[in-house]
């Protein structure tokens, strides 16, 4: 199949999933031609089958914002009608979605079009009353729809009020990638006097509440001896920096900022933290179960079905830090403990997230849309 890929290049859950998704269809024989304003992060190397197409769009002094939606739907056009598309894959419903059904009305039926939910596009940025109207169309419009959680796929159903058939394919990890290592001289720099190691990654953004990692950590420490890495950049970072050091730990804290390879860190962890007031799947927390990492996580959203309370991890309620704190004590000082939730968590990212199990999925999702299912 010819597949095109339209997606944000940055750190988001969506364009990881999307690179990493291109990437193990390349690898599978598929052509692919991604489709941004940027590089996707995650093709940090050359594959034969993949190619990638820039959208330009001008800015005019008539316009006060740069008009991206129809830029893309033109770069669509452009690719689709030249590389001869089979199907364009949008990830993230605005403005991807919204775009390829632009491109679909110039060109014809015969582009089909399979659209990824992923989580704020549908829980935050849809129920915009402006957005609202044109994400439900473009939605309906779609000739498949994919949601990353049985989660988001009933908070899509209810938000808009559709009947779309939408299939349910989670996120993924390559767990050849992703597994524990032997890492002796990462460990020994982040936590010199053998103290254990909490870990969390995110974009910093509000809904992941990282200071509540920090919280968290602040009353751990207090019980054992520990450090904390926070891996990733954002818009509360200054704001998480500032209570490190009212609470006097910022010795202990050590701010990463964005990671590209994160492996030898998850694997010179002991436990990994993801407190969000919001999640539709929880990507990162099963990128640090395939390194055999326990997750201790808050009860939203996709997290119920990644995280098995009592098994590969604990979940508690948003926002209840001394019994996530209470959590982590128990597994950071429990050894028999923690090695079965570490050994259940990497068996849980093999069994049920695997990469190659979940192409599966996108691939014969991608026939049945071709073949007018």
């Amino acid at each position: 199949m010819k597949i095109g890929i339209a997606c944000y290049p940055t750190y988001g859950g969506s364009g990881v999933v999307a690179s990493e998704l291109g990437k193990a269809l390349a690898e599978r024989g598929h052509e692919i031609h991604f489709i941004s304003y940027a590089m996707p992060m995650r093709l940090d190397s050359f594959i034969g089958n993949i190619f990638y197409h820039e959208v330009e769009f001008a800015s005019y002094p008539l316009f006060e914002f740069p008009l991206y939606t129809p830029a893309l739907a033109s770069k669509i056009v452009e690719v689709a009608k030249f590389e001869k598309i089979d199907i364009i894959h949008a990830h993230y419903a605005i403005p991807h979605a919204t775009s390829a059904y632009l491109a679909k009305q110039i060109l014809g039926d015969h582009l089909k079009i399979v659209t990824t939910l992923h989580g704020t596009d549908i829980t935050l940025v849809g129920l915009e009353p402006s957005f609202l109207p044109v994400m439900k169309f473009s939605i309906e419009q779609s000739d498949g729809v994919t949601a990353v959680s049985r989660f988001l796929k009933e908070k899509t159903l209810t938000n808009y009020n559709i009947e779309k058939d939408i299939t349910v394919i989670t996120n993924f990890v390559d767990i050849n990638k992703y597994k524990k290592i032997y890492t002796p001289d990462v460990r020994k720099r982040v936590a010199p006097e053998g103290e254990k190691v909490l870990v969390h990654v995110s974009n910093f953004r509000a809904v992941k509440r990282v200071q509540d990692v920090i919280r968290i950590f602040d009353v751990v420490r207090k019980k054992i001896q520990a450090k904390l890495l926070l891996v990733g950049d954002g818009p509360e970072r200054s704001n998480c920096e500032l209570l490190c050091r009212e609470l006097g730990i910022e010795h202990d804290v050590q701010f990463l900022g964005k990671q590209s390879e994160i492996v030898c860190l998850l694997s010179s962890s002991d436990l990994f933290l993801m407190p969000s007031q919001s999640e539709s799947f929880g990507l990162s927390a099963l990128e640090a179960m395939a390194c055999e990492l326990p997750v201790v996580s808050s009860s939203v959203g996709g997290l119920p079905e990644l995280v098995v309370h009592g098994e590969t991890g604990y979940i508690a309620e948003i926002g209840d830090i001394e019994r996530m704190a209470k959590y982590s004590i128990e597994l950071l000082t429990n050894d028999s403990r923690y090695k079965m939730f570490a050994s259940n968590a990497r068996k849980r990212a093999v069994e049920k997230f695997n990469k190659e199990l979940i192409v599966n999925q996108y691939e014969e999702h991608y026939q049945q849309v071709l073949n007018g299912k």
